[in-house]
Order: structure tokens, then sequence, then C-alpha cells
């Protein structure tokens, strides 16, 4: 049903509404103490940036080594950020410790913990001491180093028995007009995923389902990315298709490497700049989830399949176009909703709220880059993306940006 907001509406009400988002409650288990009274400033001058250094570092273990998919490596990057943020505020309240020590143990014994490879193992032991080289030798420093295990030891606990990797839960649904189903001896990837406990969120967000396959609004939708998002679309602009390819690669790791490089020459404070990537990927992850039951739950189809039988979906608006095949070749699961809108609007959203509509981030994706001069523009192209290179329908994108939206706003009330 096209009863809600339009993504450019849902845009408009975030920065409308992002001035009331200043107060912030504390995340039950996950508790970041203030920084200590009366110092005007941290101690620790180069927390902030190891803590950076350390998202990098993060990037590389979960996509690059580990190779893990970028909804499913999303979970691995907040359980590092949530027990680096914690291990900061602690750091911070008590005194007397190295920041820098705190946040380098924590984010390296939370990796360490998942990426059990020798070459990850040692490549992350490698980076915690080179970090721990920048900090004097003494008690400051172990007292770091103690807090830090803690933290990561305490993040750790918490996700044990959290639903990932259960390899019992399958995607299967009868065929139909109007169900996705996977190649023939293929599966959904990481049918799991939608079933793993919340990062934060203790509630759903809710969203209003897919279009009626006879509707207007469906016909409307099964046309534009019909006409724009074949390979062999006659209609679709260089533009268009640069922009299509260009955003087919990894969400998560582009947007967080663009982050990264703002922040080296636009520097946070240690508990800002920890608090930002907790809530980033807190609410990615939480997105995922989220999104993730509904397509394992709706199972609404692609494109590719929807075309190829337009004859039998009820529409008289809609006809098949023998031979249409899409620009970007389509991830095993369904269209509803999205989960490379999913990484876009929950990233972009947090980001939006915390330093603002006009941060600029160039993204790069191999030796391609795209600036973008505020955020709105990057979430224009991202959805459109996905239509102009045929793997979605406009509804589930829309849909899958109030989704986002909404996630970040609730968790940004839930982690300090």
């Amino acid at each position: 049903m096209r009863t809600r907001p339009r993504a450019s509406v849902a845009l408009g009400l975030t920065l409308a509404l992002a001035p009331l988002l200043t107060a912030s409650l504390v995340l039950p288990g996950h508790t970041a103490p203030e920084p200590r009274r009366g110092v005007g400033r941290e101690v620790d001058s180069n927390a902030a940036a190891v803590a950076v250094a350390w998202q990098r570092i993060a990037v590389r273990t979960v996509y690059t080594e580990g190779a893990l998919a970028p909804p499913v490596g999303s979970l691995y990057l907040s359980f590092t950020s949530l027990a680096v943020h914690d291990a900061a505020g602690e750091a911070l309240q008590r005194g007397h410790t190295s920041e820098t020590a705190a946040v380098a143990t924590a984010a390296h014994d939370v990796l360490w913990e998942y990426f059990k490879s020798p070459a990850s193992r040692a490549n992350l032991d490698a980076d915690l001491a080179a970090s721990l080289a920048t900090v004097p030798d003494g008690p400051a420093e172990a007292k770091g180093v103690r807090l830090g295990r803690a933290a990561a030891a305490r993040m750790i606990a918490s996700r044990v028995g959290d639903g990932r990797d259960n390899a019992s839960i399958v995607y299967s649904k009868p065929e139909a007009i109007g169900i996705w189903q996977p190649v023939p001896g293929g599966a959904m990837a990481a049918a799991w995923l939608g079933f793993v406990r919340p990062v934060v969120l203790d509630s759903t967000v809710p969203v209003d389902g897919p279009d009626a396959l006879g509707s207007a609004a469906y016909a409307a939708d099964y046309n534009e990315v019909r006409r724009l998002g074949s390979t062999a679309s006659a209609e679709r602009t260089q533009a268009q298709k640069d922009i299509a390819l260009f955003f087919a690669n990894n969400p998560v790791s582009m947007y967080r490497s663009a982050l990264c490089t703002y922040l080296d020459a636009h520097p946070l404070g240690l508990l800002a700049t920890t608090r930002l990537f907790a809530r980033i990927d807190a609410a990615q992850s939480d997105t995922f989830i989220r999104t993730w039951r509904l397509k394992y739950d709706l199972g609404y189809w692609r494109p590719f399949q929807a075309i190829a039988r337009a004859a039998d979906d009820g529409n008289p608006a809609t006809a098949p176009q023998p031979g249409w095949t899409p620009l970007v070749a389509n991830p095993a699961y369904s269209d509803y909703p999205s989960g490379h809108g999913s990484a876009t609007a929950a990233f972009a959203e947090v980001v939006r709220l915390t330093l603002g509509e006009s941060t600029p981030l160039l993204l790069k994706a191999g030796l391609l880059e795209r600036p973008y001069a505020n955020l709105s523009a990057l979430e224009h192209d991202a959805l459109h993306a996905r239509i102009w290179g045929g793997l979605h329908f406009r509804d589930g994108m829309e849909d899958t940006y109030v989704l986002g939206h909404e996630t970040a706003h609730r968790v940004m009330t839930l982690i300090d």
C-alpha cells in the first residue's frame, strides 16, 4: 500500500525531528559512563584517532579477511563498536587510565574471538601491539588493557545463544505468483539472520508491506524497473548506469571508510567518536535483522521474476518482457525490504542526527570515487541505484528507508 510517505518526505521529517533527539537514555547492559566531571579535555589525546583506526581494522578483519556478506558482517562490527564504546566510557570515568589501551584492547579482543584464522589473529595482535606502543608503559596502560578486556568479555558473553548461524532455519515457500524462489538447488542466503536477537532494540519497527500485485502502485513500480533496470535498457542514462554499478559494492564498508576519512580531517572527542560508531552499527544491524525477517516471512518476488511472469499477476497494467535480465546480479534473497537500503538509511540517519545533513563524504569503490556534499544526495543515489540496477521495486526501497530511519531514531535514544 502507498500509504507511507515517499522517501523525500521521510527525509524531510527526519531533518525536522533532528533537534528533538538530543536527550539519550542508557542501554541496559551496555552502560557508557559520563566522562570525569570537571575535566575540560580528555587526557589521552590520541585515543579518538586510535578508535577510528580500529574501525578500519574491523572492516579489514570482517570483510576482507573474513569475507562476510555485508549484513552478517554488520553484526560483528556492532559487537566491536559497542564494546569499544563501553571501554571508552569506563576509562574516562575512572581516570588514571589509558583510553587508547582500553579501546584498542576491547576492539582487538572482540574481533579476535570471532575471527579465528591464523592470519586474522596475527594481524590483530600486531595491530594491538602498534596501538599500545603509543602508550607509555605503566599502571595507566595496564588498567586500560584490563578495562578493554572486561568490556570485550561482557559483549561476547551477552551474545552467546543469540541465534547466529542457525542452519536449521531454511526458507521454504510454495511456488506461487508474487513469491520469491531461490534458483534451483539454491537457498536463501543467511536465512537465520532474521531470527537473531536484536543488538539493542526491544521492539520491531512496523512497515506496511509490499504493494498488492493488482494495484496501480505496483504497476508503476513494475514498469519503472522494467524500463530502467535491465542490461539492455535504452532509457537508462549512462549516469544512472554508473550510479547503479558503483553502489553494487559493499555499502557498509564503503560508508564506514568514507566516515573514517571525514573524521581524520574533522576529529571528535573519544566518547563522541565511539558513540557515533556504536549507534551506526547498532542501527544497521538491527535494521538488517528486521529486514531479513521480513524477507523470510513475506518472500516477495524480485523484478526479474515478476517481469517473466507478468502475464499471470492479474494486473492489466503490467506485461511480460521476454529475455529481461537485471543490470546487477540479484543476491539470493527476496525483494522486500532492501538489504542495501538497510545499510544506507540507518547509516545516513545516525550521521545526519549527529554531524548534520551537510556532512560531506567521499565514497570510494576500487579506483572509482563519488563525492557527496550531503546525506540526502547520497541516499537518493543509493536508493535509485537499486532500481536502475534492476534489483528492487521502488516500494521496497522506500519502505526500507522508513525502516532504517526509524530504527536509527530509536537507537539514538538507547545508546548514550
